[in-house]
């Protein structure tokens, strides 16, 4: 993968920018993450490369710039989810969570299990709860998806998340559906290949074989 800078240099980065928000005298060093750092950077690389947009891919290979808030987002989610499935410091962990939503306005829990291959688009704004994620997710801002009655969703794959958007309660999105900007599904499932517009009292569903053409 290119990346804009080198991993020790980012790291060290990334390790600076947690000192700095959280001044606190339980500093984080480079081996608290010691092994971690270089296996988020490989599930971002794999991610990356399923992704067909622009800044993502130079030339057919993967492309990271730290500057990216985009990436950077995700790369901050990796981080602290292979560090919790690795039983590292959660404190460590929720710094991460906590860096992301104050760089971003993004709340990606480090024990939520987003799936190995999302994109978030200029996610602000974006809760994304404990629900049963499948790849090719595709996010943008505004978006929800979290419990109605202590029952999360299940997603499967190709679901995309539009501006505004809500999945909420007992709800299975089957593959290659997208929710429109601004709707808002709760407790009721989708059929494979549906277009959700609207809200729990007034929505219209329509059908689109077409793919999101974000994904290789």
């Amino acid at each position: 993968m290119k990346m804009s800078i080198a991993g020790d240099d980012l790291q060290a980065y990334i390790i600076a920018q947690l000192n700095a928000f959280f001044p606190d005298k339980h500093k984080v060093s480079r081996s608290d993450m010691a092994g971690n750092f270089d296996i988020a950077l490989q599930r971002l690389e794999n991610c990356f490369s399923k992704i067909n947009k622009k800044y993502f891919k130079e030339n057919g290979s993967a492309v990271f710039n730290h500057l990216n808030a985009d990436q950077y987002a995700m790369l901050l989610y990796f981080l602290a989810n292979t560090l919790y499935r690795d039983n590292r410091d959660v404190n460590m962990c929720a710094k991460i969570f906590h860096l992301n939503r104050y760089l971003h306005g993004l709340d990606a829990f480090y024990e939520v299990e987003l799936p190995d291959i999302f994109l978030f688009i200029h996610p602000l704004g974006t809760v994304l709860g404990r629900a049963t994620y499948s790849d090719y997710l595709l996010v943008y801002q505004r978006c929800g998806v979290g419990s109605h009655n202590d029952i999360f969703p299940e997603l499967k794959e190709y679901v995309s998340l539009h501006p505004g958007s809500s999945i909420l309660g007992n709800c299975v999105i089957e593959d290659n559906c997208k929710i429109s900007a601004g709707s808002t599904i709760m407790d009721m499932s989708l059929e494979k290949n549906s277009v959700y517009i609207g809200n729990t009292i007034n929505f219209v569903i329509k059908k689109s074989l077409k793919k999101n053409n974000v994904w290789l």
